[in-house]
């Protein structure tokens, strides 16, 4: 799995800003996640930006004054080189739509498609490519309504909802009024191959009960089968327990919420982890494998 973060993103933007024209004069995003692009753009270079409707429509987003210069206040009319930009290019149908559109709005200006992130150095639909990251790839701003999520192992707590506090975790009254009334966190629309949870197993319909009140699809819901909380701190099998069902799925890969235990589950597993906490996927060495 190749995964991007945020800070990817910016990395390859500001790594590759030398390709770009030296004298562009706007940024324009393709929603959704090419707004965050043409953010990136415009603040590491100082251009204007604005997103695609807004650009047909006229519009530019107004500047604050840390770096306010002459360039920042003009007009769409006045604007002769343009950067249009999206999150990533695979089968290019975002970037020939928003080519058709300027194109129908009749708007005169020199305009450069770039996509930061491509299947391919090169595509039909675009003049440049920042990075090329294949197939499978999950990027942080749409991990959770990603169609590979199917194919995942996926944490409940510190991912679908934040975790417990320590007066919750009680293993009483207070956790299972956690369990009804958790706060969603990374909701995900799209179906889940396996919600895998140190949560106990008697606590399986609170847990089924919250994941149908925030419409939460799964394949299958995997829970430590133990008594108590306090057995299951004693066995230290929260990463164990999560590892080796993995390791036997065909998963492709675990979100985890917690570093170390990403870290553990991949040692133990001997396949990538994705951690919601750094955004980072650890893979395994040679020795775990």
């Amino acid at each position: 799995m190749h995964y991007r973060s945020i800070s990817d993103m910016n990395d390859a933007i500001v790594r590759g800003l030398h390709r770009l024209p030296r004298d562009i004069d706007l940024v324009v995003g393709v929603p959704r996640s090419g707004v965050l692009a043409a953010t990136l753009v415009s603040l590491a270079a100082n251009i204007p930006m604005t997103d695609l409707d807004s650009f047909l429509a006229g519009r530019i987003y107004t500047s604050g004054v840390t770096k306010r210069r002459a360039a920042l206040d003009r007009k769409v009319s006045e604007m002769r080189k343009v950067l249009v930009i999206d999150d990533s290019v695979a089968g290019g149908n975002a970037m020939r739509d928003a080519r058709a559109r300027i194109q129908a709005a009749g708007i005169e200006a020199d305009f450069t498609f770039a996509a930061v992130f491509g299947l391919e150095p090169l595509h039909q639909e675009t003049d440049l490519v920042f990075e090329v990251v294949p197939h499978p790839r999950m990027f942080q701003w749409n991990f959770m309504h990603h169609k590979f999520l199917a194919q995942c192992c996926v944490d409940i707590d510190g991912v679908l909802c934040l975790d417990p506090t320590e007066a919750e975790n009680d293993d009483g009254p207070a956790y299972e009024k956690f369990l009804s009334e958790a706060r969603p966190l990374h909701v995900a629309t799209h179906r889940i191959g396996w919600l895998v949870t140190s949560r106990l197993e008697k606590y399986r319909a609170l847990t089924e009960a919250w994941l149908a009140k925030h419409e939460i699809k799964y394949d299958q819901l995997i829970m430590l089968d133990l008594p108590s909380k306090a057995e299951r701190q004693r066995l230290g099998a929260h990463g164990s327990f999560k590892a080796d069902f993995y390791r036997k799925s065909d998963a492709i890969l675990f979100i985890e919420s917690e570093h170390e235990q990403a870290l553990k589950i991949t040692e133990l597993s001997g396949k990538p982890v994705l951690c919601v906490e750094t955004h980072m996927v650890s893979f395994p060495d040679a020795l775990s494998l």
